[in-house]
């Protein structure tokens, strides 16, 4: 999985990496190269000999590749920005106690690891 980050290539180190990186330790593999057409540094990570997982595991919030699509997207903010951007709650307010307003809250609090697949 990569991110492409505005920051030029020698702005972007791997042996000091942003805080969600850096906590993922020695179960990914990072690679920084220059982005095409000089629109900044790649930045690329992937899972050390780890498996997908089941989907039960990542409907129960278990996944390794979401916590490290999320540690991208993290990476990316703090590198660019400077802190990682929060969306404020939905104002929805309660949700009935019903099997379809569970699984709804489920999926709203697995979604924002999700990612686009």
């Amino acid at each position: 999985m990569a991110v492409t980050v505005l920051r030029p290539p020698g702005g972007v180190d791997t042996d000091r990496l942003p805080a969600p990186l850096a906590e993922l330790g020695d179960r990914i593999e990072v690679r920084i190269q220059p982005a095409s057409q000089d629109r900044g540094t790649e930045l690329a990570a992937r899972l050390q000999g780890a498996s997908r997982g089941s989907r039960l595991d990542r409907l129960g919030g278990k996944d390794a590749e979401a916590d490290l699509r999320q540690a991208l997207r993290e990476s990316k903010q703090l590198l660019e920005v400077g802190e990682v951007l929060a969306v404020d709650p939905t104002p929805h307010g309660q949700r009935k106690s019903t099997p379809g307003g569970s699984l709804i809250e489920r999926w709203t609090t697995a979604a924002p690891r999700g990612g686009v697949r």
